[in-house]
């Protein structure tokens, strides 16, 4: 078997205020409040979608 690598993700600004696109971004990683943490897989497009919003979010 083998373990695919994670990613952990905390949201430590609001998007509110931010465009309609980087809100759905946020949405989209599965983050709500202000530091909701989620652990996703480290793939391509989820690293594209944490650059967009880098401004909002930490990597753990």
């Amino acid at each position: 078997m083998t373990t695919q690598q994670t990613v952990k993700v905390q949201l430590v600004r609001s998007p509110i205020g931010c465009k309609e696109s980087h809100r759905a971004t946020v949405r989209g990683l599965g983050l709500r409040k202000i530091n909701s943490t989620k652990e996703l897989v480290d793939t391509p497009d989820v690293r594209g979608m944490i650059n967009k919003i880098s401004y909002l979010v930490k990597v753990l």
